[in-house]
């Protein structure tokens, strides 16, 4: 097997799938430092909501309880990993990173920097309760 090629900014390469597979393959490809991040955040959604829905589509993990609608997906940048949630100014408090799109708020993740695992699960909580975006 290849090595997924690394995009812009360091993001892999990973061919659009369904289900846990494709999300590995993504997270074990993502360079340096931003592997253990992504096993971290990976772990994180999957426990705040265990019965979600995974997959890969326009090179980043996206994640969902219904099918075909989606509350988060990441994406590697060359200094770090942004968090999309897409209703993400419904959250209380909403992620602090603000978007062009009014329902759309970031978390970003930079190396050294540790994440705050009782509020983004509860963000994820929060965010799977929502309607989701069909992608």
């Amino acid at each position: 097997m290849t090595e997924p090629k690394l995009l812009s900014g360091g993001n892999p390469q990973i061919a659009k799938g369904y289900g846990e597979g494709p999300i590995q393959a993504y997270i074990a490809a993502m360079p340096g430092w931003k592997s253990a991040v992504g096993r971290k955040l990976d772990a994180l959604i999957t426990t705040a909501v265990p019965d979600v829905r995974k997959a890969v589509k326009w090179n980043s993990p996206f994640y969902g309880v219904e099918e075909k609608t989606w509350f988060l997906s990441f994406h590697v940048y060359d200094r770090y990993i942004k968090v999309a949630f897409f209703r993400g100014a419904a959250l209380d408090p909403p992620p602090p990173v603000g978007s062009k799109q009014k329902d759309v708020r970031y978390f970003h993740v930079h190396e050294d920097e540790a994440v705050d695992e009782a509020r983004f699960s509860d963000w994820v909580k929060q965010a799977s309760r929502l309607p989701g975006e069909r992608m």
